[in-house]
């Protein structure tokens, strides 16, 4: 079967030739359905000018499609034929990617390939689980507080716990580079909502909603201080947003989980979350 990949510079070209291959996995694709959508919407939201491929077979179906904002990793989607794999890493060998996500067999697959044409070594960095919930499930133990949107006020909160939060979820990837300006569009809603959990007046945790796809939206990031934790704070907030966003009329809630942390994919299994799909990063040896 002869495969052809397509590059575009354009979210809109992207998604429109993309678009009903990746809604019909639509969970499984919420990360580049809710980039595609945001790039479209704000061409210059990510900073640097991101680029979009498409593989498709001699019918000319879409059998694979890819995505990246730089300076992040690569993301894949999920593949129709492995042989794509192999297509996408060749030409995208000569892009100066940092790591690449997506499904854990197809970045294995693409991985090992890119690093076969570029030399460089690579690694996992990290192993994680799309969740998905249709129906929340109240916690059997609720915290003690309640939950607003962020504000204003927040705002060096806000910045200061979304960098803490980079540092620990994930540590090999950029920082955001203006945490008070990460902030603000948090604060302002754009495209995304920053919920804050209050105890006795005091923010004591935060999660955010956004990255829209068709029917769903992505929950994340979800943030409590250490020494906050372990009082049902971000269980209690998780379940609060889910459920604001499905009363919005979403049809669904999604998630990612770092599968080495076996709190947080209990605590959103006992919400209504229930696993879809597990997804790796790789990351890359810096090109010399």
């Amino acid at each position: 079967m002869g495969l052809t990949f397509h590059r575009f510079d354009d979210a809109a070209a992207f998604l429109e030739r993309a678009g009903d291959f990746l809604v019909a996995r639509e969970a499984e694709h919420n990360l580049m359905l809710g980039v595609a959508a945001q790039v479209r919407s704000t061409p210059d939201y990510f900073g640097d000018p991101p680029a979009f491929g498409v593989v498709t077979d001699d019918a000319d179906r879409v059998v694979a499609a890819t995505l990246r904002t730089p300076p992040f990793n690569q993301v894949l989607s999920e593949v129709d034929d492995p042989a794509a794999i192999d297509l996408l890493a060749e030409n995208l060998a000569v892009e100066p990617m940092p790591g690449v996500s997506g499904p854990k067999e197809v970045v294995a697959r693409f991985a090992e390939r890119w690093s076969a044409v570029t030399g460089r070594r690579r690694w996992l960095d990290l192993s994680e689980r799309i969740f998905r919930l249709d129906h929340v499930v109240p916690p059997s133990r609720p915290a003690q507080g309640s939950w607003r949107l962020a504000e204003p006020r927040d705002r060096d909160l806000v910045a200061a716990w979304l960098t803490a939060f980079t540092n620990e979820a994930t540590p090999g990837q950029p920082t955001p580079a203006d945490a008070l300006e990460m902030a603000d569009r948090w604060i302002a809603r754009r495209y995304r909502t920053l919920y804050l959990w209050e105890d006795e007046g005091r923010p004591v945790s935060m999660a955010g909603a956004g990255a829209e796809t068709p029917n769903g939206v992505r929950v994340g990031p979800v943030y409590t201080p250490p020494e906050l934790r372990r009082r049902g704070y971000a269980t209690a907030l998780t379940a609060a947003v889910s459920q604001d966003q499905l009363d919005q009329g979403r049809r669904f809630v999604t998630l990612f989980t770092d599968l080495a942390n076996p709190t947080s994919n209990r605590i959103y299994q006992a919400i209504g979350y229930r696993p879809v799909r597990d997804v790796d990063v790789v990351a890359f040896e810096p090109d010399a």
